[in-house]
C-alpha cells in the first residue's frame, strides 16, 4: 500500500461549481457569489445542507414551508459551515418560526438550467441561517460538471499508487455520485463533512500512516490544510478566494492537473 494520500475537496476543487442564491429579504436570484464568502460576511451564520434529492421539488405545492417539507418527508440535513457550533435542534427551532417556502429553492432552478451544460451532477439545496435574527436569510441550489483534467489527474495519481479521498460539505447522494464518476471506492469518500470533519479525515490518514496532501479552496478546508503534510489551494473555479486562504496554503495552483508536480 502507497503511504501517501490525496484528499479532494469537491465543489470548486474537482467540480466547477454553479450556484444560484436567492436573497430572501429582496428576492434577488445571483450566481456570481461564494457560499462560504456569504456566511463569513454573515459573521453568526450556518450553511446546512439538505440531504435530498431537490429536482423532486417541482412536483409539489411551490408554497409549502421548508420546516414542514422537511418535518413531512422526514428529510436528513447537516450543517457543513459555521463560525460556531449549531445542532440539528437550533436549525429546527428557527426554522419552524420561519415562513420560507419550496418556492424559495424551486425558484433558482431555472437559473442553474440555463447556466449549466452537460451537467455531471446537481449537488442539491441548501440554506444559510442568520443566527441573529433566527431566519434564513439565502437559499441555494447547486449543480457542477468537472473540471477538465479531473480524470486525467485521478487516473495519474491512482497510476503512481496515490490513495484519493473526497472530503466535502456536499449531501451524500451528490458525493457518491462524484466518487463512482471519477471510480474510487465510495468508502473514500466522506459527505457532509464541515471544517473539523475534514481535519479528522486528514488527521485519521495520517495516523493509518499515510502522508497526506489537502487540496482545497474555501475556508472550510483551512484546518485540513493545517494538519495536512502539504496543503494546496486551487484557483480552477475562478471566484474570488478568501486572502486568509493564501496565509495558510503551501503550494497554490490554477488547474487540478497541477497537484501531479507537487512532489510530496
Amino acid at each position: 500500500m502507497s503511504d501517501k494520500a490525496v484528499v479532494f475537496d469537491n465543489s470548486g476543487t474537482l467540480l466547477e461549481r454553479y450556484r444560484a442564491i436567492k436573497n430572501l429579504s429582496t428576492g434577488e436570484i445571483f450566481t456570481n457569489v461564494n457560499s462560504l464568502q456569504l456566511i463569513d460576511n454573515i459573521g453568526d451564520a450556518a450553511l446546512v445542507i439538505l440531504q435530498f434529492d431537490s429536482s423532486c421539488l417541482t412536483k409539489m405545492d411551490s408554497n409549502i414551508k421548508i420546516y414542514d417539507l422537511i418535518k413531512k418527508y422526514d428529510i436528513e440535513f447537516d450543517v457543513s459551515y459555521s463560525n460556531y457550533y449549531v445542532s440539528k435542534e437550533d436549525v429546527l427551532s428557527i426554522l419552524k418560526n420561519d415562513s420560507s417556502i419550496i418556492r424559495d429553492i424551486s425558484d433558482a432552478f431555472d437559473v442553474l438550467r440555463g447556466k449549466v451544460k452537460n451537467m455531471h451532477l446537481c449537488n442539491g439545496s441548501a440554506i444559510i441561517l442568520d443566527l441573529n435574527s433566527q431566519k434564513v436569510a439565502y437559499t441555494i441550489t447547486s449543480a457542477g460538471k468537472l473540471f477538465p483534467k479531473v480524470l486525467f489527474t485521478v487516473n495519474e495519481l491512482k497510476k503512481n499508487g496515490v490513495n484519493v479521498y473526497i472530503a466535502s460539505g456536499d449531501r451524500s447522494g451528490a458525493i457518491k455520485k462524484l466518487a463512482n464518476i471519477i471510480q474510487i471506492d465510495e468508502s473514500n469518500a466522506f459527505p457532509t463533512a464541515d471544517s473539523k470533519n475534514k481535519c479528522e479525515i486528514v488527521s485519521n490518514l495520517q495516523n493509518q500512516g499515510f502522508k497526506v496532501m489537502m487540496v482545497g479552496d474555501g475556508p472550510n478546508d483551512i484546518l485540513a490544510f493545517n494538519k495536512a503534510n502539504i496543503s494546496v489551494l486551487t484557483l480552477e473555479q475562478k471566484e474570488e478566494v478568501s486572502p486568509k486562504m493564501f496565509d495558510h496554503a503551501d503550494h497554490v495552483i490554477h488547474n487540478i492537473s497541477e497537484v501531479l508536480n507537487i512532489d510530496f
